[in-house]
């Protein structure tokens, strides 16, 4: 699947003014749509872990054009994810609130190819860090 990367960069810039409201508002998502996630932060920085989210996102569109580079953070990201407790079944959990997260923060500029975008970008990203955990 080849992934819309011009829409990925343009949209993640009409997030970047507002990263850190970003971050935060998808942890409240998470926790709030799947209450069952917050035991995997309990003893989480969760200032520190927000910018964690903004760091991998950064990085995963920084990179949309350099696919190794890539395959090979995200994969390594999934190895210690797998560290942390994360399993297979939490992943569609994160995508849920990061793309209803987006929505919110991109409003009308949240269109029909954007959201499709982002939710192969997401499918893409989970095979390579699940492909890392497994490693």
């Amino acid at each position: 699947m080849a992934l819309q990367v011009k829409l990925l960069e343009q949209s993640f810039e009409g997030v970047k003014p507002n990263a850190g409201a970003f971050a935060a508002s998808f942890y409240d998502t998470l926790f709030s749509d799947f209450p069952q996630t917050q035991a995997l932060f309990a003893h989480s920085d969760m200032q520190a872990q927000q910018q964690k989210l903004l760091t991998s996102l950064v990085l995963v569109v920084e990179n949309l054009r350099q696919p190794q580079v890539l395959s090979e953070a995200l994969q390594s990201l999934g190895n210690r994810h797998a560290g942390y407790g994360i399993v297979p079944e939490h992943y569609p959990m994160v995508g849920t609130a990061l793309l209803k997260t987006f929505e919110t923060y991109l409003g009308d500029a949240w269109t029909p190819e954007v959201k499709q975008a982002w939710t192969d970008a997401y499918g893409a990203i989970t095979g390579l860090m699940l492909a890392g955990a497994e490693s």
